[in-house]
């Protein structure tokens, strides 16, 4: 009865080790995965400091995953990093456009979006963000910026029509009101993008959510809410956990 009672607690150790394992492996991925830049079209390997980034971009200037370049051409209309056309229902207003070019410096420009970095299998890139938590007030000033801009389709990653060198509405979508195909702050942050965001019930300077707009003057605030998300996804305190206490369980049995 002893033997059995020690084979089975020793069996035990063992898959809870083999999962801990797993978990401390994803440990070390995640925390690789803080300061770093997505595998994808116009993003550095690494993220490092950028003097002259333009404008909108300037807030990731001290350390950047993209380049000058790539700062400058996010702020063009139908530029040479995704042809994409803002346009694509008659002239975007300009408080509705601002949006657009500071979600595309978070996008090319943040190295504090490791913890929702995803593999993917596309011509384009390795690697996307899926459901990164926006504050809630950003998803709301974009929402409510552009709701008398006009646009033809709820999601912006798939379904246009591209035969001249840029996205233009499908023959069959009409255009319409912001708000007609986002009717809420949460569906345009979530639905935009292919759920690269997921609109957060928190707010700014929660250190929960990231924020598209910051004062570099303050600090990144998104530093704080990577390593928090990254440190929560890891489970490796849990783990840590269990495996002391079922040693402790046999040793105690073993001494018995």
């Amino acid at each position: 009865m002893a033997r059995l009672m020690t084979t089975q607690l020793l069996f035990l150790l063992v898959l809870v080790g083999a999962g801990c394992s797993a978990q401390l492996r994803t440990t070390r991925a995640r925390t690789e995965l803080l300061n770093v830049c997505m595998d994808a079209k116009h993003h550095k390997e690494k993220p490092s400091p950028e003097d002259e980034l333009h404008d909108q971009c300037s807030p990731w200037k001290k350390n950047s995953c993209c380049s000058v370049n790539t700062s400058q051409e996010a702020h063009k209309d139908i530029s040479y990093l995704y042809r994409f056309n803002w346009d694509h229902c008659g002239k975007m207003e300009p408080a509705c456009k601002r949006h657009f070019i500071q979600d595309t410096c978070l996008y090319e420009c943040s190295p504090n979006l490791g913890p929702w970095i995803q593999q993917v299998d596309q011509s384009w890139r390795k690697e996307r963000i899926l459901n990164v938590p926006l504050c809630k007030e950003d998803c709301q000033n974009w929402w409510e910026d552009c709701r008398t801009s006009y646009t033809c389709k709820i999601n912006w990653h798939k379904g246009w029509n591209w035969s001249s060198g840029h996205n233009q509405c499908p023959a069959e979508a009409q255009c319409a009101p912001f708000d007609v195909y986002f009717p809420t702050p949460d569906v345009l942050c979530n639905e935009i993008w292919s759920h690269s965001y997921k609109a957060s019930n928190y707010s700014r300077g929660s250190g929960r959510c990231i924020q598209m707009w910051f004062d570099p003057a303050q600090g990144n605030p998104n530093e704080e809410v990577a390593r928090f998300y990254a440190k929560a996804m890891s489970g490796a305190e849990p783990c840590r956990a269990w495996l002391l206490l079922l040693s402790l369980v046999l040793l105690l049995w073993l001494l018995n």
